[in-house]
């Protein structure tokens, strides 16, 4: 799961952290102290980033022997012990504070992307990410929406074409940006997926208008889905009753965890919210030693 430029991160930032030593343990304790140690959830929600720790401290030290206690995942308690580490103390403590950072991060993704999906219930939704992520950490943190059972948009500006607004204002008009999408994909000879922003009901007509004739390479139509930007819930209700069925819908601009739900209900395909990962706050845990443990 962990690919190449995700432990390039994680080396990256245990040099940050460590920089030349960590004068602190080097000072207070013995070389070779054998301790263990557990890492503990201090409220509840949905683990995340197990992995990563564990990985994060093999770098640190190939000698250090860590156990998850549980899966990237799992629902977790207060005071649950989710990951078990032994082995030289200094070693430990070089790692806790990287280790814990990760699972914090991407476990309050992941809570939180959870708590939007139960609220989903009864519904066809299913809740993406967006690019609006943490520099350097973006794999990490689309990772932690999978985890808490959400889906994830792209990747990247590499991997889909979305055309946004300005888009479609720099080209001068829905018409004119989607032929040179196709002319683009056709020159190109590749199938990628294609999803325009509409701002109104106009120009999402003009979008469904210009499907008729233009494909991909492959032949299929060029648009995957509509991106219903900033409409409020009985607007997008409105569009699925037009559109639905004939194309993904996706709605997305200022929705929070307090209107998801709303917008679900309107029958729209997706909502995609940058809210869950530049606004959500962390969750707690920490790591204790044995006779810390409660």
């Amino acid at each position: 799961m962990l690919t190449s430029e995700m432990l390039q991160m994680i080396d990256y930032s245990l040099k940050e952290d460590l920089g030349e030593c960590d004068h602190t343990s080097a000072s207070s304790l013995p070389d070779g102290l054998h301790r263990e140690g557990w890492i503990l959830a201090k409220e509840d929600g949905v683990v995340a980033g197990l992995e990563v720790a564990s990985e994060v401290f093999r770098r640190v030290s190939t000698d250090l022997v860590t156990e998850k206690l549980c899966k990237d995942g799992d629902r977790v308690s207060h005071g649950q012990a989710v990951f078990h580490i032994s082995g030289d103390a200094r070693r430990i403590l070089e790692g806790e504070r990287l280790a814990l950072n990760f699972i914090q991060r991407m476990s309050g993704i992941a809570s939180r992307t959870a708590d939007v999906m139960d609220s989903f219930h009864g519904t066809k939704c299913a809740v993406l990410d967006t690019r609006k992520t943490t520099p350097g950490l973006r794999a990490f943190e689309k990772w932690a929406v999978r985890l808490g059972g959400g889906t994830n948009h792209r990747m990247g500006l590499y991997d889909m074409i979305l055309i946004k607004d300005n888009h479609v204002d720099y080209a001068g008009s829905v018409e004119s940006v989607l032929n040179r999408v196709a002319e683009y994909l056709k020159e190109l000879g590749r199938d990628l997926p294609v999803e325009i922003e509409v701002r109104d009901a106009a120009e999402a007509a003009e979008a469904m208008r210009m499907q008729v004739s233009l494909r991909k390479p492959s032949g299929m139509l060029l648009i995957d889905r509509l991106l219903l930007d900033n409409h409020s819930p009985s607007e997008v209700k409105a569009q699925v009753d037009r559109w639905g069925g004939q194309i993904d819908l996706e709605a997305s601009g200022g929705i929070t965890p307090t209107n998801a739900r709303s917008y679900a209900l309107t029958g729209v395909d997706y909502v995609s919210m940058g809210w869950l990962t530049h606004s959500v706050k962390g969750m707690d845990f920490s790591l204790k030693s044995t006779d810390a443990l409660p």
